[in-house]
């Protein structure tokens, strides 16, 4: 444990020293920081270096779609970046005579997943030094190398601009004593992962920023688009091998429509799995632990759905992108009801829209309330009802969900890899986390002649209320 103490100590103790000759960085001189890791991450030579060792790191998803994935989520956070205020008096209220300024959070811990080892920190890097802070990421063991790479080359940009090295570091032997014991010497702690290391970073002692569980449900209702549809849903679904814990995991389907959207996902390269089939596929994805426990097999995590398919016995044709599986009414019992972090979507049908919102809040608090949902529809009214009733803190209309939730060119979410799922989530936000949740903001109040309002003006309608 001293040691432990001792290796945390020395990469705060480096981070402080370089936040401190960053103090009196203006707006335009953080900006070009920022700009220069971003490069560094984005640039086409780097980043196909990046997803290549990522996938061999990893064996998850596949090298064509990180390189796409890079150049969104870099380019997304710096387009949300550019422009922004984040250092000194960043806002003014005229009338309440009210001024902010923006000030840094310190030295940021960041704890990066194994489906996602270098985009994440890529993404994460540019979003916490806009506000002159200093992070150090704890990689996941299996991805040290893929995302001490990343590291490295946002390094590289730091030493272009002339700017400390050590703004980023990377524990470069994660271990979990290691990792936990930075998040007791950070500032704060951002927690993009899975749900244990959520749960140690909120049991950290310092102020962390955690995501919740995924699990992502989809309503195509009568009115939808069928082509436009299944097209954005497959490609989500099999967008680099559904690492992301925004891919669909379920599809809840008018009747009206269900057999032509079927076809449609065959038609895009998806397999229906039945019968046998599905009970083989089933077993083979939550086998039999030593415990006695039926949980997610490690193996099937952002693997193709041809290896799947051919792991758990089954012959698929081998253009197959999506394995489809149909869901039990008994949505609680049915292990494909769960997140499956894999190119298999289970498919439900409905015959009122009363019927597919309650199966989408069974699934939804089934596993992953408060993280996002999704509506394929023209019909306001369903759309309101959503907002309105669901414990989901985003819900996408017509678009696919792994690109749209964390922000796109395509919609106005803010750009991110952390999505904060509110109290649903055992999380203490539902925003998606961006620059503006890594700083202080002080808070200059001046006095102005007293408005203070009649009791008539606040009181008023409640006596109306009682006569």
């Amino acid at each position: 444990m001293e040691d432990a103490v001792k290796i945390i100590s020395e990469y705060i103790n480096k981070a402080r020293v370089a936040q401190k000759q960053i103090e009196n960085y203006t707006q335009d001189q953080i900006d070009l920081v920022c700009l220069a890791i971003g490069w560094e991450v984005y640039n086409d030579k780097n980043i196909k270096m990046l997803a290549e060792a990522a996938v061999e790191d990893t064996g998850m998803g596949n090298v064509t779609d990180k390189i796409l994935k890079h150049k969104n989520k870099v380019l997304g956070v710096l387009k949300d970046i550019k422009g922004a205020k984040s250092v000194g008096l960043i806002e003014i209220d005229e009338i309440k005579k009210i001024k902010k300024y923006a000030k840094p959070v310190g030295v940021v811990g960041a704890l990066t997943p194994v489906t996602n080892p270098t985009a994440t920190p890529a993404s994460n890097a540019v979003t916490i030094l806009k506000g002159r802070n200093a992070v150090i990421f704890a990689p996941h063991p299996k991805a040290k190398r893929s995302s001490k790479m990343a590291v490295d080359f946002m390094r590289d940009g730091l030493k272009k601009v002339g700017a400390p090295l050590d703004l980023i570091q990377i524990i470069e032997e994660p271990s979990i004593e290691l990792t936990n014991e930075l998040m007791h010497q950070v500032d704060v702690v951002l927690a993009t992962g899975g749900g244990a290391m959520v749960k140690a970073a909120y049991s950290s002692g310092r102020p962390a920023y955690g995501v919740g569980p995924g699990n992502s449900v989809q309503i195509v209702a009568e009115d939808a688009d069928v082509k436009d549809a299944a097209g954005k849903i497959i490609m989500s679904k099999a967008f680099d091998y559904a690492t992301s814990c925004s891919s669909e995991n379920s599809v809840i389907i008018h009747h009206s429509i269900y057999d032509e959207m079927i076809k449609e996902f065959e038609r895009l390269g998806s397999y229906f799995v039945k019968g046998e089939d599905r009970d083989k596929l089933e077993h083979y994805m939550w086998p039999l632990n030593a415990k006695g426990y039926r949980s997610i097999n490690g193996k099937i995590v952002a693997q193709s759905a041809t290896k799947i398919a051919k792991d758990a016995g089954i012959f698929v044709p081998e253009h197959t992108k999506v394995l489809l599986v149909e869901g039990c009414e008994d949505i609680e019992k049915d292990f494909f009801s769960q997140e499956k972090l894999s190119p298999v979507l289970t498919v439900f049908k409905y015959d009122t829209f009363e019927e597919g919102y309650q199966k989408l809040v069974r699934l939804t608090d089934n596993y992953g309330t408060g993280h996002s949902c999704g509506i394929h529809t023209f019909n306001q009214e369903y759309i309101h009802h959503l907002g309105q009733y669901m414990k989901s803190s985003r819900i996408m209309v017509n678009q696919a969900q792994a690109p749209a939730n964390g922000g796109a060119f395509f919609n106005g979410m803010p750009s991110t890899v952390s999505l904060g799922c509110g109290t649903w989530g055992g999380n203490v936000t539902t925003e998606n986390i961006n620059y503006k949740h890594f700083l202080n903001v002080t808070w200059v109040s001046e006095y102005f002649t007293p408005v203070r309002p009649s009791d008539d003006e606040i009181f008023g309608e409640y006596f109306k209320a009682l006569k």
